[in-house]
């Protein structure tokens, strides 16, 4: 038997399958120790050494010593090749443009402040124009792009970006696609955090792991040895929706105390109207790190009521790490301290060493996330030649 189970066929078809496995887990994480690799596709130690050595010599692969928990570890790459792709992360207040490599590694990045209630025209001119400037750069041009991944509050799903309201109705993917004479993504900010996460962060390695991103809004995905799992058409999806408030103001869905109307930008904000008058998540943020028990209070009642919808998914998952991101998550234990008290609550969940934790990606999670969805749409990460005779995979 093999190490999948099944009968084995020639030494050859089975070193092949077994090189096609390690490939598989590089592309999709971008980078991972040998005893990593060993975990993510179940081969043993010994079998991953051999398969490293080959892949090196044929120069299908890069090896370099890195530390893991104190250790040195052998660091295992994709070769370098010439596949690029930028990833574009528009949000209701900002403009984020990154240029990652086939390894996943973020080469230059360009981040732009928005006006609230942002054009989708003039913000799309504004992305074309970074990316451009990014590529002319690094020396290379539009058509060297093998396309463009773009993160939005939605993902251009059908009916109003909650998001971005004024961008109803926009086929971002066409009209930026014109814009860059490029292949053009488009998928939900969630998603895309949670990807990078899954594969450079936070969650890498998981078996079930679910991610939630607090910002203007809050939302979650969940991820399964890798993947995220990814919704349907219906709007309705993570935890955004549920209901935490049953007296609790309207959301923008039209139900009632949804964990939005709780927890985003706008409620955090009106809470602290009249103690502290107009102030931005980031000031929120900057003060309750620094003392002020106002902003305190209000990050921890919003962690309070993430982690009283958030228990109740992790109790029907049971995933093995819980990670949070997105601008709140700057605030630490502020934040984290009220969702790790509601988990601990659950007697399931209770005793759950390193369940929860930040992510690791912060700004970057949601364009490399983006620029990953790429290569995943257009499998365009090269798979060399692993065995005599063989072809691409």
């Amino acid at each position: 038997m093999t190490e999948n189970g099944e009968a084995p066929g020639s030494q050859a078809s089975l070193r092949e399958a077994n090189s096609a496995r390690l490939l598989n887990a590089l592309t999709r994480y971008g980078q991972l120790t040998q005893v990593e690799l060993a975990a993510a596709t179940g081969l043993s130690p010994a079998t991953v050494s051999n398969i490293v050595r080959q892949l090196v010599a044929d120069g299908a692969v890069e090896t370099s010593v890195t530390t893991r928990s104190g250790r040195r570890a052998q660091l295992v790459t994709l070769a370098r090749n010439d596949s690029m792709t930028a990833g574009i992360h528009a949000g209701p207040r900002s403009l984020d443009v990154t240029l990652v490599d086939a390894n996943l590694r973020e080469v230059a990045r360009q981040h732009l402040p928005l006006p609230a209630a942002h054009r989708f025209d003039t913000t799309l001119d504004r992305a074309a124009l970074l990316v451009s400037e990014l590529t002319s750069e690094r020396g290379i041009g539009l058509h060297d792009l093998v396309g463009v991944g773009v993160a939005m509050p939605a993902g251009g799903r059908v009916g109003a970006d909650p998001g971005l309201p004024s961008w109803a109705g926009v086929d971002v993917a066409d009209t930026l696609g014109r814009r860059l004479g490029r292949p053009v993504f488009v998928t939900r900010e969630i998603d895309a955090a949670a990807s990078a996460e899954a594969r450079l962060g936070a969650l890498r390695g998981t078996e079930c792991g679910i991610y939630v991103r607090v910002g203007d809004t809050t939302d979650s995905a969940i991820v399964i040895r890798g993947s995220v799992l990814r919704v349907g058409t219906h709007a309705a999806a993570g935890i955004g929706h549920v209901r935490v408030s049953p007296g609790g103001a309207i959301c923008r869905c039209g139900g009632r105390g949804c964990l939005n109307t709780e927890v985003s930008i706008d409620s955090l904000r009106e809470s602290l109207r009249i103690s502290h008058g107009p102030m931005s998540l980031r000031d929120i943020v900057s003060a309750a790190k620094g003392g002020d028990p106002g902003c305190q209070q209000v990050i921890s009642d919003a962690g309070a009521a993430i982690g009283s919808a958030l228990a109740d998914l992790a109790t029907a998952l049971g995933p093995d790490r819980i990670s949070v991101g997105g601008p709140l998550a700057r605030a630490g234990d502020i934040l984290l301290s009220p969702i790790r008290d509601a988990l601990e609550a659950r007697p399931v969940l209770r005793g759950a060493e390193g369940l929860l934790g930040a992510g690791h990606l912060n700004e970057s999670a949601e364009t490399l996330g983006a620029a990953a969805y790429v290569f995943d749409m257009m499998s365009l990460v090269p798979m060399p030649d692993t065995a005599r005779g063989g072809g691409r995979l």
